[in-house]
């Protein structure tokens, strides 16, 4: 029968013994109150189930493989890097307490930030670091396109999540291209260390 069902039956029952029959204005108010606490009953679920989702949408991609395609290149990304004291993505290290109903925002705006500018932008020689690169953007891809799919291309961004995600844009704009592609480059390992924590955590649950 459920919860909210019987929390108003035993009401009514309560106010039955206290006052005999019930007037029915009485009831009629009864019936609404009753009515307003199963449909916020029922809100709260909806939600729960909808942000659960969002945990719950494992890009099926495997991190581990993924991160150590990142680390053979890492060295030499960061040894090109001649801008030691800057940062592109600093701000989604500080979103450790972002609310779960925006990890699907954040998440999507950063896979389509590498996809669109860093992977584009990036010029590389080096014919190993490129298959390497190449994984990652296919990975991202893919990542992407399941994403899209398990929120069926409905992800909510907050003004928090758009700040931020608008502040990496920023940080991007500040240096010139190819250094800009390959600082962000050697910071891949805050946007793993972001997926890792907000679409794989609750894959063995």
């Amino acid at each position: 029968m459920g919860f909210f069902p019987l929390f108003c039956q035993s009401q009514k029952a309560n106010l039955c013994s206290l006052g005999g029959q019930l007037p029915s204005i009485v009831a009629e108010g009864m019936k609404a109150q009753c009515a307003s606490r199963w449909l916020l009953g029922m809100v709260f679920v909806l939600c729960s189930v909808h942000i659960y989702s969002l945990r719950r949408c494992l890009v099926s991609v495997d991190m581990r493989l993924l991160e150590k395609s990142f680390q053979e290149i890492r060295r030499t990304l960061q040894t090109k890097d001649t801008f030691k004291n800057v940062t592109i993505l600093s701000t989604l290290e500080n979103l450790r307490s972002i609310k779960p109903v925006d990890v699907c925002c954040v998440t999507n705006n950063l896979l389509t930030f590498y996809r669109d500018r860093v992977f584009k932008d990036h010029q590389e020689t080096s014919l190993e670091v490129v298959r390497r690169i190449s994984r990652i953007a296919n990975s991202f891809l893919h990542m992407q396109k399941t994403l899209e799919q398990c929120v069926h291309r409905q992800c909510h961004c907050s003004q928090e999540a758009t700040n931020a995600t608008r502040t990496i844009h920023d940080n991007y704009n500040q240096l010139e291209v190819s250094s800009a592609a390959l600082k962000s480059l050697g910071e891949l390992n805050i946007f793993l260390a972001w997926i890792d924590r907000n679409h794989q955590e609750t894959s063995a649950t």
